[in-house]
């Protein structure tokens, strides 16, 4: 599995109080959960490492008195949480989107364990950058086409005779890794420009796509795989935000070249 170090390396010294401050930049998201202990034992997990941004996808039963039960003093994290209708909505405004997985996928953006993307989360916050990390149902976990819609993927390594990982349990492991991250001071030594946001980088797909039909390229009736192939290798990349208006400024000229024919 590949580490940080090719995204820039990271020097980390302790008792740098600047990670708190990233941590307030890191939100963590549950995604369709359908037991409500759920929520309320993630929102303990998250206090207890000191993060407090929240953002539920479409939960079944929220608010609801088993979240409360299982908050157990993170009653303020319940009650700030922001429930969204789509995980679109959810990862608006940022820089950066992490995807928990237990599943190999066949077309995946690069893989980190919880560490090293602990570390990279934090390198991103200290950048002003804002991050989530997303986890899926307790039971099937995120589909293809929310972890395609994130920029890396997680594992965390279990034992190969028991998996399955509880979802409060996989928020706790990497609220810990967060708090762990943002104990020390963290550099990098790579210039980076400013990231393109969400919303920037879904408007360069959905140009990108409009294109590639107007073109002839893509069969909008038998699209196979080519539009998921390619967020993966833009993902690959980490679109910063002048990327984006020159990829958009190549198909706009290339639109008016077609009308023109």
């Amino acid at each position: 599995m590949q580490g940080v170090a090719g995204e820039g390396a990271i020097l980390a010294n302790r008792g740098d109080p600047t990670g708190e401050a990233a941590l307030a930049r890191i939100r963590m998201v549950l995604v369709r959960t359908t037991h409500p202990g759920n929520i309320g034992a993630a929102a303990r997990a998250m206090k207890t490492m000191g993060l407090a941004r929240l953002a539920l996808v479409a939960p079944r039963r929220f608010p609801d008195p088993q979240a409360d039960a299982m908050a157990t003093g993170a009653s303020d994290v319940l009650a700030a949480a922001r429930v969204c209708a789509t995980l679109d909505e959810a990862l608006a405004g940022t820089t950066l989107a992490v995807a928990l997985t237990a599943r190999r996928r066949e077309l995946s953006h690069l893989a980190l364990d919880a560490r090293d993307a602990a570390r990279l989360a934090l390198e991103e916050a200290l950048g002003n950058g804002e991050v989530a990390f997303v986890f899926g149902t307790e039971m099937a976990g995120l589909a293809n086409e929310e972890a395609i819609r994130c920029q890396r993927i997680v594992h965390i390594p279990t034992s190969p005779a028991y998996t399955s990982l509880n979802l409060a349990a996989a928020v706790q492991v990497m609220a810990y890794e967060l708090r762990c991250a943002a104990g020390g001071r963290l550099r990098v030594d790579n210039e980076r420009f400013e990231a393109a946001g969400f919303d920037e980088v879904e408007g360069f797909y959905a140009h990108l796509e409009r294109s590639l039909i107007a073109s002839g390229f893509l069969d909008p009736a038998n699209p196979k795989r080519l539009l998921e192939r390619l967020r993966r290798l833009f993902g690959r990349t980490r679109l910063e935000r002048e990327e984006v208006n020159i990829l958009r400024g190549v198909l706009a000229a290339w639109e008016e070249t077609l009308r023109r024919k």
